[in-house]
Formats: C-alpha cells, sequence, structure tokens
C-alpha cells in the first residue's frame, strides 16, 4: 500500500523517505489522478482541521475514495468531544499517574509523533494516546488539581513542529513507514494488506509459530500483504484491508476492542466482534443450540434460584461451565453435592448464570474446523492421559494434552460433520471449531469456538499447506466483494 503525507505546504515536511509522496491538500482534493489511486494509506498533518475546512475535507474525501486516512474523520471528532476526552482519562488514569508523578509543575504537554515521544519515560502513554486518537502527530495538555487529567488533545499540524523535534519525527515516521521486515519474500505484489494479531508471549496461542509462518505465507501468495501485529498496534488498524485475529479471544480483552475497531473501519475481520459474543458465551450457545433443535448434552441453565435442580435433572456426576471458559479453565467436573454447592457458589460470584450439563464420557472429542460455513479439517482430540479432559492443568501452571488425530473430512462420521456445520452456522460465516462427542451414531455439540486452534503438525495434517491457503482465498473473496462493492456504490 502506497503512502501520502498531506500537508497544507509542501515545504512543511522538509523530508524525503524512499515510497513515501508528500502533496499539498489542495492538490490531493482537486487533482482527479488521486481520487483514482487505489491501495493508498494518506497522513493528513494540514494546518487546520476544522469542521469544513481543507483538512477536514482531506480526511473525509479519502475515506471517500477507498483510501486509509490517518486521522480519520471520526478520530478528529473524537478529540473535539470533552466527553470522550474524560472518558479517555478514566481509561488511562493509573497509567497518567505513575507517568506524570515526578513532574513539578501543574501543567503538561506531550507531543506524540506516530505513537512515540523523545523522553523513553512517556513511550508507554504516548503509544496509549496514539491508539485512542489514531493521528500522525498528536500534541495532549494535562493539569493537576488534585490530580493529572487530561483536558484536551489535538492533532499537530506539520507546521508546528519545533525545529528540536525534527531528527525526532523523521526518524520515527521513517521505521512507521518502513513496516515490518519480513523474511519471506513475496512472489507478486501486493494487492491489499492483512493484519495478523497475535501475542509472542502468550503459551497458549491458537497457532503456534510455525503456523503462523505459514499463515503469512499463504496471504503473500495470493495477493496480500501480510503484517505481524501485537495488542500495541491498535491505532494502525486503519491502515490495513483485513485483520486475522491468532490470539485467544474474550469480550472484555484488547481482542474484542481490536475486532470491534476493525469492523467498523470497514475491514474484513475474523473473529467479526458478534462471533466472539457468541462463541465466547456458553449459555448463549445452550439457548441457540436448544432452539434449533441440535443435539447437545442435557443441559441446566443455572441461576440461584435453580440450584437444586442440578442433581435431579442432570444426574451425578456433571460438568458444571463457566460461561466464559476457555482452554478447559472454568470447567469442573462434580461428584457429590457437597462439592456442587461449594463450586456452584464461587462460580455465581464471577456469573449470574452457570452451565451445567450431564457427564458424557468418550475417549476422544471431535473437532470439526469449519470455514464460510464448509468443513475443513477433522480431528480426534484424545483425552489426557489419567484426565476426563484434552487438558489437563496441574497445579503447578504446566498442562498437559492428549493426542490428536487429524483424518480427511470425508472420512469423518457425517453426523458429526453435519452437526457440527449447523452449530457454527448458528455463530455466523466466520471461523469456528466445534468440539463434539459421538454417542452411538448421534453427533453431540459440546461447544463452538471462535479462534480455533490451527497449529502446524496438527490441524493442518491432511491438507497441509493448503489449508492456510483455503483460508486466505476466503479473506480473499471476501475483501474483493467489499471493495468491489464500495466501488459500485
Amino acid at each position: 500500500m502506497s503512502a501520502l503525507i498531506v500537508v497544507s505546504d509542501p515545504s512543511d515536511w522538509p523530508s524525503n523517505m524512499p515510497g513515501v509522496e508528500v502533496v499539498s491538500s489542495r492538490n490531493y482534493l482537486t487533482d482527479t489522478a488521486f481520487s483514482g489511486r487505489r491501495h493508498t494509506r494518506v497522513f493528513n498533518l494540514s494546518r487546520s482541521y476544522r469542521y469544513q475546512s481543507t483538512g477536514y475535507y482531506v480526511s473525509l474525501l479519502a475515506a471517500a475514495r477507498g483510501h486509509r486516512p490517518l486521522p480519520s474523520v471520526t478520530t478528529i471528532q473524537d478529540m473535539r468531544s470533552l466527553t470522550i476526552v474524560r472518558s479517555v482519562t478514566d481509561d488511562l488514569d493509573d497509567l497518567v499517574q505513575h507517568c506524570l508523578s515526578p513532574i513539578q509543575s501543574d501543567h503538561f504537554v506531550l507531543s506524540v509523533y506516530f505513537g512515540h515521544n523523545m523522553a523513553q519515560r512517556y513511550t508507554r502513554l504516548a503509544l496509549q494516546l496514539f491508539n485512542l486518537f489514531p493521528a500522525p502527530m498528536l500534541r495532549a495538555h494535562f493539569v493537576r488539581d488534585d490530580r493529572w487529567r487530561l483536558v484536551h488533545i489535538k492533532p499537530i499540524p506539520a507546521s508546528d513542529v519545533p525545529d528540536s523535534h525534527w531528527p525526532f519525527l523523521i526518524d520515527v515516521a521513517t521505521r512507521h513507514f518502513a513496516g515490518h521486515t519480513r523474511s519471506i519474500a513475496r512472489p507478486k505484489p501486493a494487492l491489499y494488506d492483512l493484519a495478523i494479531l497475535h501475542d509472542p508471549k502468550a503459551g497458549d496461542s491458537p497457532s503456534n509459530e510455525k503456523a503462523l509462518k505459514k499463515f503469512i505465507r499463504a496471504a503473500e501468495q495470493i495477493g496480500f500483504d501480510a503484517t505481524m501485529i501485537t495488542k500495541d498496534d491498535y491505532g494502525r488498524i486503519a491502515e490495513f484491508d483485513a485483520l486475522l485475529i491468532r490470539e485467544t479471544t474474550a469480550v472484555n480483552h484488547h481482542t474484542f476492542r481490536f475486532s470491534r475497531r476493525a469492523a467498523a473501519e470497514g475491514l474484513v475481520v475474523i473473529d467479526d466482534p458478534e462471533s466472539i459474543v457468541r462463541c465466547t458465551n456458553k449459555v448463549y450457545l445452550a439457548e441457540a443450540l436448544l432452539r434449533h433443535q441440535i443435539p447437545q448434552p442435557r443441559t441446566l441453565i443455572v441461576h440461584r434460584g435453580n440450584v437444586d435442580q442440578i442433581v435431579p435433572t442432570l444426574g451425578l456426576p456433571c460438568v458444571l461451565k463457566q460461561p466464559d471458559s476457555s482452554f478447559s479453565h472454568g470447567v469442573v467436573k462434580i461428584h457429590t453435592e457437597e462439592d456442587l454447592n461449594q463450586r456452584v457458589e464461587e462460580l455465581l460470584e464471577k456469573s449470574d448464570l452457570l452451565v451445567a450439563q450431564e457427564f458424557l464420557p468418550t475417549e476422544f472429542d471431535w473437532r470439526i474446523g469449519v470455514f464460510n460455513g464448509q468443513p475443513l479439517w477433522a480431528c480426534r482430540y484424545h483425552m489426557a492421559r489419567k484426565h476426563w479432559q484434552i487438558v489437563k492443568h496441574d497445579r503447578d501452571g504446566s498442562h498437559s494434552y492428549g493426542k490428536v488425530e487429524t483424518c480427511p473430512v470425508e472420512t469423518a462420521p457425517r453426523s458429526i460433520v453435519k452437526a457440527a456445520v449447523k452449530a457454527a452456522a448458528l455463530m455466523g460465516n466466520g471461523l469456528y471449531g466445534v468440539d463434539l462427542k459421538q454417542v452411538g451414531r448421534k453427533g453431540i455439540v459440546i461447544e463452538v469456538n471462535d479462534n480455533p486452534n490451527i497449529d502446524a503438525g496438527y490441524e493442518d495434517q491432511v491438507l497441509k499447506d493448503e489449508l492456510y491457503v483455503r483460508i486466505m482465498e476466503g479473506f480473499l473473496t471476501r475483501v474483493r466483494t467489499r471493495t468491489e462493492g464500495k466501488a459500485r456504490a
């Protein structure tokens, strides 16, 4: 994706950078050559962003042309809203107090250049402000009465950068435009930009390092420019056409904020916000399966008024599930009524509703991977040794897994695949991993996971690299459909 720096006067930006074109705001608005460009990022550094000014129209028309403006009109308006600025102060209060505590004055101004500040101690605060108000250059004003407060924040026009700041600004801007260095050569020119969100420090990531490299290779083979991003890159979302989340998701988590932001910016995103909300809550799943008559274990939605109905309805042993449990955390097997009462009380402290299900012992669970409503892979996840789940968590924090067997979808039991596809359709048309137990010839749905595990050497045993290509081709089709739809509109 090409980059344009748009300034009121080209002399406002004194540096030439490889791959970056500097144009005046008037030329950008009036020269028809710019309106016909595709795959362009617009860094709007105009002298004024007031309503219906030239700078305002640069960001507005950039969006209309299918370009990626920074800042967007939404960000410009957010910076003007006292309510939003105050809410940001609340969200960042601990960080603000920590960073600014050594300052003796009651006033402080922080300059943020592409998410960075010249002083190392303000690095984290600068990045968070950039993530909340994505603009190339920002100036944040803080005052202290009893506590430090952010009173206003606004973009910095290029013409207003102090001379002493320019060397630092040019350095961070150059690194920003250069992006990430890639070890895998791209065989074709990129048509679109794809971001892959991951957490390099997580021990339970849904894709291992080798799988992530395969995703990148597949993406770049079919026309994406793929970039690995982390939670610190929230402010960059608008630079991309699509987002693939390869990090364990939750509603009260940065993955959900990334998903919502990406969807709001018009990106194709997997996992989409609706899928995250639906899949990460087992109460929703239980109700949806019941309504659509898809087989599941005997289930009771538990609240404080019906705890005494668990044993008569399900018997013992049974399974209690915290609604947002994942990786077998928050899922407990109950053997006695005494244990039941204790565990229910503990879990109801966290959620007003729980899920209780009958215990169905099997040697393994089926996992069917579904994308775009079609089954892609089938696995048998065996129970961990001497345990009733596929993951065993030990007291020392370690965990162990049962063996994984992958087979062609065509050889998996038809009842299993059919039930998986139906259950996935209740969540959306994204990427899901449906867990089922086989009882006789019937497929019993245990849960539907957004963000399913796709690890090299496991889920890709049958399709190998083709698995990653198929997922990327689905992404590409969606991006093209969305882009062509905008063009027709």
